[in-house]
């Protein structure tokens, strides 16, 4: 699945929101992965756990219907003023057996175990 969380206003999709999709579409396609469903949330709030697309993201790894979640960057989990809520998420993503994949080129060689 693909998470998104870039826009800073709710609504239409902006550049940022298209940028952040195109590019994991094209990080899945080359690695042979299929993205499942797309989740979006506005840019702003810092807790995932408070945004509705986050919730749908534990919601999909409590099922078991995901094996990853591809993000552009760590910030679109959470910002690095809160980078303890974003730890306290991948380690939980970790922890149901899910990877977070990072999407943006520097970053795509790293990922959750």
């Amino acid at each position: 699945m693909l998470y998104v969380c870039a826009d800073r206003a709710p609504g239409v999709p902006g550049a940022a929101t298209e940028c952040a999709q195109t590019e994991g579409h094209a990080f899945a396609r080359k690695r042979g992965l299929t993205i499942a469903e797309v989740v979006t949330d506005t840019y702003g709030e810092p807790d995932p756990s408070r945004r509705l697309g986050w919730r749908r993201v534990r919601q999909l790894v409590r099922t078991g219907d995901i094996t990853a979640v591809l993000v552009r960057w760590p910030n679109a989990i959470a910002p690095e003023s809160a980078h303890e809520l974003r730890h306290r998420e991948t380690d939980w993503l970790r922890e149901h057996g899910v990877r977070v994949r990072y999407t943006w080129a520097p970053l795509s060689a790293l990922s959750t175990a």
